[in-house]
């Protein structure tokens, strides 16, 4: 009797230990799958008073550049995001057969999936519609996504994985980032085109892009040299310290006043995409603007 009671008790002692340890398998399984269900469950949408404040983007001088705008290739493309939690830090566009997507690496790993659209629109989609973050070699969230056009609003809604809801985003992928000879219809006025003899002229020029508060004095200088045009940009303040444009960098030739910058100008009629550095943040930082010069207003400098 003692020996059946003996077994019994060491049946018990194995059975409480394969219970335990079979518990403990079990919770931890329940744990994987109740998070798999949460990354799963995309039905969350956050309040508008969740989301971080918001920065316009997209601004009333914008025309949409479609794909048939461009020439079939690869190009670094500056993409305006209308959410300083949506830090897009490069971008490669590629253009081919009159469709254009873009790979976007981002500031950090904080998001699951993106879908093109609102937050209402993905949280209602379909798991193969939505577009999963891929990483780069420094972990980073990478996404490629279609894009319909340059200039223009596009809704693009992130899955928060810490949040394990939707957040609304706005963004501008920008055409004055791309290089001129990107475009297909050249419908820059030349020099030769007008057949303008050297010497100065004035013709009404505007500044694009950026936050929209800065500008250039109008009418603009433009000298003629060799069939050649330089375009005298004077800045409405004194904070620039140099211009980029096709990738050559220009320094002031001023030292007092708002900064003044000679750029090639490679046509009139068409928005001309520059770089301007300016030292009025507190780190120096690059902004991006096209500058349109009209020739309808061209005459001779007195």
């Amino acid at each position: 009797m003692s020996r059946v009671r003996k077994l019994s008790a060491k049946s018990a002692l194995l059975l409480a230990a394969f219970l335990l340890l079979g518990g403990s398998a079990f919770a931890g399984e329940t744990a994987v799958e109740e998070e798999t269900a949460a990354l799963s469950d995309h039905s969350k949408v956050a309040a508008k008073e969740e989301t971080a404040g918001t920065e316009k983007v997209v601004e009333d001088w914008m025309v949409p550049v479609p794909a048939s705008d461009l020439k079939d290739g690869v190009y670094e493309v500056n993409v305006e995001s209308s959410s300083s939690m949506f830090k897009i830090t490069s971008c490669t566009l590629t253009v081919e057969n009159g469709e254009m997507s873009a790979e976007m690496t981002m500031g950090g790993s904080g998001y699951a999936y993106v879908y093109m659209g609102t937050g209402e629109e993905a949280a209602a989609a379909a798991d193969e519609d939505l577009i999963p973050a891929g990483e780069d070699a420094e972990g980073h969230n990478v996404f490629t996504v279609p894009v319909e056009a340059l200039d223009a609003g596009t809704d693009c809604a992130a899955f928060s994985k810490k949040k394990e809801q939707w957040y609304d985003r706005t963004l501008v992928f920008l055409s004055s980032s791309l290089p001129m000879d990107a475009f297909l219809t050249d419908t820059a006025v030349t020099a030769q085109d007008l057949s303008l003899a050297d010497g100065a002229y004035l013709a009404d020029a505007q500044l694009l892009g950026g936050s929209g508060r800065a500008s250039i004095e109008s009418p603009a200088e433009i000298t003629v040299e060799n069939g050649e045009m330089t375009l005298q940009v004077v800045m409405s303040s004194a904070n620039y310290d140099y211009m980029l444009v096709d990738g050559e960098r220009y320094d002031p030739v001023n030292t007092e006043g708002n900064s003044t910058f000679l750029i090639p100008l490679s046509g009139m009629d068409v928005q001309m995409p520059v770089t301007a550095d300016t030292v009025a943040m507190s780190t120096p930082h690059e902004i991006d603007y096209t500058i349109l010069v009209d020739s309808s207003t061209l005459r001779e400098a007195e």
